[in-house]
């Protein structure tokens, strides 16, 4: 319980009718959810208006209802009893400042680092994570695979959730001992205000390519990339690669203090003599940063992008106060679940799982993978159902240009014939010359791959990454790439070398 005057202190509003001079005993922005003595927040969403709901939370005996909308505009009863109604230009954003207080501003108490980009956010998240638990701080992550609490790992709906429950949250990273937190920031998430109340400490940006452009999402490139640079006007320092083309448009209006990372020499830090790694089943880069900070280090991630997640990871500990030896030691030990994540098979060739569901990833990944010069580049995916259908075309081109071998199977065929989904990737990749096989089964193909496997080989399965469940016919089934290769081992008798 508390005082309505001080929930809405820090938004604007005009008061339509009531006092804001009493208490409430909850806050709500679902209908479903209403409760006498309530603060509800109408919000408008693709397919439902909590506009439409005012009679009904009247009727609740809410203590509070925020609108953006007239009077004359809603469905109101002639008697509201006690009910207090205000207006607000965007009940969004007033619904991220009313989180902030009711969940007492828990992000005054953390560190605050938001990253944000069309690739990397995930990497440079769990890097970022790693490297500072292992200087001793205790550290909360809110991603797009899942939120980490402690030793609780709630998986993710949204990159970056709505105000009420990011606010709660945090303040349950807070209450559990967390000094810092490390977060994914998506355009969306900026748009429509989910982040609104919280000053960063430091905000990062990886990089930007057209994505997220369609139906409810972004009208264009502009609009996409104008969101992105709204986090550098809600931090206190930004941390920014300056190798992408757009790093002068996102900083444009920024008001925070700028610090540059990429692989040009003469910024804040650059990467220098930079090597492709790899030992048995495991792929990295090494490379010697100069600038603020001037050490060598490894990642135990493959590919040029993955030096950028690394240097940006330096960056930040760097400013943070971390030092050189901590950051070299823990930096090889940074994991992200189904991100070019390696599985140990053999010593005579490497096998990974990543999330590459599309065909501008799935190119990244595979030119990635081809600078290791491997004997043979095997490329394992299918594709989701219910979508899009010249994502199949397309990645089975790609996969067809840049594999050895394509092995064409089911991802999450929904409510589609897993063998229409493949006739399409099949209409892909006989653009190309590229060598393919279909086997429907997963565990199936991925067994062909182990028991086909060659030395030199980088086996990669495409496409499903984090997730641990095969969706058919509306129904999630468990499927874990991790124990289906842990499976085939055990019944072919093979033991990790």
């Amino acid at each position: 319980m508390g005082s309505l005057s001080r929930l809405c202190k820090d938004i604007q509003y005009e008061l339509l009718c009531g006092s804001m001079d009493q208490t409430y005993t909850d806050f709500v922005t679902d209908n479903r959810k209403l409760s006498e003595g309530c603060v509800y927040v109408c919000i408008k969403g693709a397919n439902f208006d909590g506009h439409t709901c005012i009679r009904q939370a009247v009727e609740a005996k809410a203590a509070l209802i925020v609108v953006e909308r007239s009077l004359d505009e809603l469905d109101c009863p002639d008697d509201i009893g006690n009910t207090t109604i205000i207006k607000t230009a965007s009940t969004r954003e007033a619904m991220a400042h009313i989180s902030c207080a009711y969940y007492d501003y828990p992000a005054d108490g953390l560190v605050t680092i938001g990253i944000t980009g069309t690739k990397g956010k995930t990497s440079t998240t769990y890097l970022i994570k790693s490297i500072l638990e292992q200087a001793g701080h205790k550290v909360g992550l809110i991603g797009t695979i899942e939120t980490v609490i402690g030793d609780e790992h709630i998986p993710a709906v949204n990159t970056t959730p709505d105000s009420p429950v990011l606010q709660n949250y945090l303040r349950r990273i807070a209450d559990g001992g967390c000094d810092i937190v490390v977060m994914e920031v998506s355009s969306q998430a900026l748009m429509l205000h989910r982040t609104d109340g919280i000053n960063f400490d430091i905000g990062i940006f990886t990089n930007i390519e057209p994505d997220h452009i369609g139906p409810n999402e972004h009208t264009d490139f502009e609009q996409y990339l104008a969101c992105k640079a709204m986090l550098f006007r809600q931090c206190k320092t930004g941390i920014v690669n300056a190798d992408d083309r757009h790093a002068d448009a996102i900083l444009a209006n920024s008001t925070c203090n700028v610090i540059k990372y990429g692989f040009a020499p003469g910024l804040d830090y650059s990467a220098d003599n930079v090597r492709f790694v790899g030992e048995g089943s495991h792929l990295g880069m090494e490379f010697d940063v100069k600038g603020r900070a001037n050490y060598p280090v490894r990642i135990n991630m493959p590919g040029r992008f993955s030096v950028y997640n690394g240097l940006c990871a330096v960056a930040v500990c760097d400013v943070l106060g971390i030092d050189a030896a901590t950051v070299q030691s823990a930096l090889p030990n940074g994991r992200v679940k189904g991100r070019i994540e390696p599985v140990k098979v053999s010593d005579d060739y490497t096998l990974l799982i990543d999330y590459a569901h599309n065909a501008m990833a799935l190119e990244s990944l595979l030119t990635t993978l081809r600078e290791y010069k491997p004997g043979r580049l095997v490329c394992l995916f299918g594709c989701g159902g219910n979508r899009d259908r010249n994502r199949r075309f397309e990645m089975g081109e790609v996969s067809g240009k840049l594999a050895d071998l394509t092995v064409i199977t089911s991802d999450n065929p929904r409510n589609e014939d897993p063998l229409d989904i493949i006739a399409d990737i099949r209409t892909g990749i006989s653009q190309t010359d590229g060598e393919y096989t279909e086997i429907p089964d997963r565990k199936e193909a991925i067994r062909y791959c182990i028991n086909n496997a060659q030395p030199g080989d980088i086996i990669v399965l495409a496409g499903k990454g984090h997730e641990d469940y095969q969706e058919i016919k509306g129904v999630k089934h468990p499927m874990d790439e991790r124990v289906l290769i842990a499976e085939i081992l055990e019944e072919e008798g093979i033991t990790n070398q």
